[in-house]
């Protein structure tokens, strides 16, 4: 009784990918949640996507992931961001249904077999007599839970503390409470916590809005979603609206910083500065003179729209006087305030490639416990954690995600190997070959990795081969087959050739005499023209991502004693002590680690015949 294979503390984004992929792969896992009518809960804005977490979403999607298949069957309104700029930042976002998304995650959750769900609140960890191996958790309530295995997905929930101006209290977000006791027994375990800090916006009432003054946005006409090879149709419902604020605003907000509870003291954690409040734009960026706000809606049963662009800590006051000083928004009805919220979160370079702890053998860590932000990246790390618990538990390799070959992999090696020293939020020019990482060849890149895994059903995996089939099929027969009928061609040309001309799209090769097949879907003619039309910096990229991989795969083994090797500077030996990377081309990317370093490291591993080695061998 209360034995399990894997037990996942939190129902979030991360919670859900990992028990999802902890059952899927067939493994007895129980999840824990505050309160059932908060999974999947979109605590901040209700959206999916957008530049690098668009890249994520399909790439979880890819994997047998749900968040994609959540976005599209809950989504309200679908672009495709950057579209002006390179394919390698081509982005697909959307709006979703707030409360239909958690709904949506919850029934996923209910449907999954091997997955027991329970509403508890998980005050400490079950560590072996050793003190150095998971064995199970305690409830506030006194119950006991054993699992070899453990992945915590907390959230902000950790000695969450939530500021509204002078005013702060508990919780782990508004309306819910914080999870107190349970940061005492990390520290008591020996982990090494510190404190970050977010926030969110006003919402207010769409009846409320004088939409002569808002400039409107609509989704896209031909709407695009997340998730590969399943029968759901992307509708856009609403639209979303664009403001800005303007010196009146930021005056009011510069006469109230003493009254913020960022700039009052009230908070010591630091926060993200890709997504700064209200307050920190107007003091760091002095000299502009309006920032865009985006009026977004949360739902199609609501009349609730969340303020995108001035998140804050201040007073209920002062946000009525700011949001009323935008145009559009003189009348604005406040449903919700805005509110920082400050919490506990483990330092990352405590966690090895696999989400699991260094110091507690089986503790799993996912999301914003380990000092990330964001929905996306949240469930990568509940996919990345779930997969590598149940394949310790079955004794098998480690499933490491290689940064040259996805998104997810750059994110969980930013994380292990440099650290975050502030919310982190992943970026498009984060990835070294992002060129190679399109959102549109996600599944090409890690659908079959999904399939071996068991997380990937039969019936989409014959559509993804399918799609193969066709792909290649018309791929060859443009290489292999010159333009029949063209008054703009002197002599006949591959209908490759024409295809790489920068002016022409893959319908315009119709003119050329090419027809198209009737099973040939948008999604392939784009998969094929930009195959075609970059090819040659693909080729450069595929060549830099092979030199890459020499290094990535020159295992080294994580128990190597850096001080004692004296020729490599003190910093460089304290740091890759602490990070005790498992490869030469992960040791490369340390900071506080240079060309010099490596080149000592690698004749030292030379020297002493460890090159290539593993632990244990």
């Amino acid at each position: 009784m209360n034995n399990y294979d894997v037990i996942v503390v939190g129902a979030g984004h991360a919670g859900i990918e990992a028990a999802m992929a902890a059952a899927g792969m067939g493994a007895n896992t129980l999840i824990f949640v505050i309160k059932i009518e908060s999974i999947g809960r979109m605590s901040c804005n209700p959206s999916v996507g957008g530049p690098a977490k668009g890249h994520l979403a399909r790439e979880l999607d890819a994997l047998g992931g749900q968040i994609g298949k959540a976005a599209d069957a809950t989504g309200i309104q679908f672009r495709m961001l950057n579209r002006k700029k390179g394919p390698a930042v081509w982005a697909p976002r959307c709006q979703n249904d707030r409360t239909q998304y958690s709904i949506f995650m919850h029934h996923a959750l209910e449907e999954q077999s091997n997955l027991e769900i329970k509403e508890s609140t998980i005050d400490e960890l079950i560590l072996a007599s050793n003190g150095k191996e998971i064995i199970g958790v305690k409830s506030k309530l006194g119950e006991s839970y054993f699992a070899p295995k453990v992945i915590l997905a907390n959230g902000t929930f950790l000695r969450g503390l939530v500021h509204v101006g002078e005013v702060h209290y508990s919780a782990g977000r508004a309306g819910e409470p914080a999870s107190n006791e349970l940061s005492k027994s990390l520290i008591a375990a020996g982990l090494n916590l510190a404190r970050f800090k977010t926030g969110t916006p006003p919402r207010i009432d769409l009846r409320t809005l004088d939409y002569n003054k808002l400039e409107e946005q609509p989704g896209d006409e031909n709407p695009q979603g997340f998730s590969y090879y399943r029968d759901v149709k992307p509708q856009n419902l609403v639209s979303c609206y664009l403001t800005f604020t303007n010196s009146e605003t930021h005056e009011i907000i510069r006469s109230n910083l003493k009254r913020s509870s960022l700039y009052g003291g009230f908070i010591s954690g630091i926060g993200p500065r890709y997504c700064p409040s209200i307050e920190d734009k107007v003091v760091k960026f002095h000299s502009k003179d309006h920032h865009q706000v985006f009026i977004e809606p949360e739902g199609v049963n609501t009349f609730e729209a969340y303020v995108n662009g001035i998140s804050n800590s201040l007073p209920p006051e002062v946000q009525t006087k700011l949001v009323h000083s935008i145009p559009g928004l003189e009348k604005a009805a406040i449903i919700r305030y805005g509110y920082a919220i400050e919490y506990d979160y483990i330092v990352p370079d405590e966690i090895w490639p696999t989400m699991e702890s260094k110091q507690i053998s089986g503790l799993y860590l996912a999301g914003q416990i380990n000092g990330t932000s964001g929905y996306e990246e949240a469930g990568a790390q509940g996919m990345a954690a779930g997969i590598n618990a149940v394949l310790a538990l079955d004794g098998k390799e480690p499933l490491i995600f290689d940064r040259s070959q996805s998104y997810l992999g750059v994110l969980l090696d930013d994380l292990v190997t440099k650290g975050t020293t502030e919310p982190y939020r992943l970026f498009t020019s984060r990835a070294e070959y992002r060129l190679f990482l399109r959102q549109d060849n996600a599944d090409d890149r890690l659908m079959p990795l999904g399939y071996k895994l068991g997380l990937v059903e039969d019936i989409r995996w014959q559509k993804y081969l399918e799609m193969r089939e066709v792909y290649l099929r018309e791929l060859t027969f443009l290489q292999n087959n010159n333009t029949t009928i063209s008054n703009e061609l002197r002599e006949p040309t591959k209908f490759v050739n024409i295809l790489k001309r920068p002016e022409i799209e893959f319908d315009d090769l119709q003119r050329f005499g090419y027809k198209i097949p009737p099973d040939i879907s948008e999604d392939v003619r784009n998969k094929i023209m930009l195959e075609v039309k970059y090819e040659g910096y693909l080729k450069r990229q595929l060549a830099e991502i092979d030199k890459f991989e020499k290094m990535e795969h020159s295992a080294i083994p994580t128990d190597i004693d850096y001080m004692k090797i004296d020729s490599i500077a003190w910093e460089a030996r304290e740091r890759l002590n602490k990070i005790r990377p498992a490869s030469l081309g992960q040791a490369s990317r340390i900071s506080g680690v240079n060309h010099t370093d490596i080149a000592s490291l690698m004749v030292y591993l030379k020297k002493n015949k460890l090159f290539g080695k593993k632990d244990g061998e």
